[in-house]
């Protein structure tokens, strides 16, 4: 069975999220489904998507598990964009959240060092 996952973030300016997800993200939308939507893949089937939906900006909170987590970090630094919070866990994982423009949590969690 394949599965779809888009996980949505409510913003209040298009242009000013757009932007702030791609230096986040390293690369432009994947596509674009309308005026008030921009949509990245993260890895095969697997989305993140911003909507222009002002009442609700502000309250999303997601995290994504790479294996490259240190390199990941490092990469949004160069591109001007450091973690709001890091956090270790008493298992070892760590955590680095980032906030945009509205206060969306995104997270990138990795595995011990």
């Amino acid at each position: 069975m394949t599965v779809d996952l888009f996980a949505g973030i409510p913003v209040r300016d298009h242009a000013t999220a757009a932007a702030w997800y791609e230096r986040l993200l390293g690369a432009p939308p994947a596509f674009r489904p309308n005026d008030v939507e921009a949509v990245w893949e993260l890895a095969e089937h697997r989305y993140v998507y911003i909507e222009v939906r002002p009442e609700h900006a502000g309250y999303a909170m997601h995290t994504v598990f790479v294996s490259d987590f240190d390199a990941r970090i490092a990469e949004i630094a160069e591109r001007g964009l450091e973690p709001a919070e890091r956090e270790t866990y008493s298992n070892g994982v760590r955590k680095a959240i980032f906030r945009d423009p509205d206060g969306n949590e995104i997270g990138f969690g990795g595995a011990p060092a």
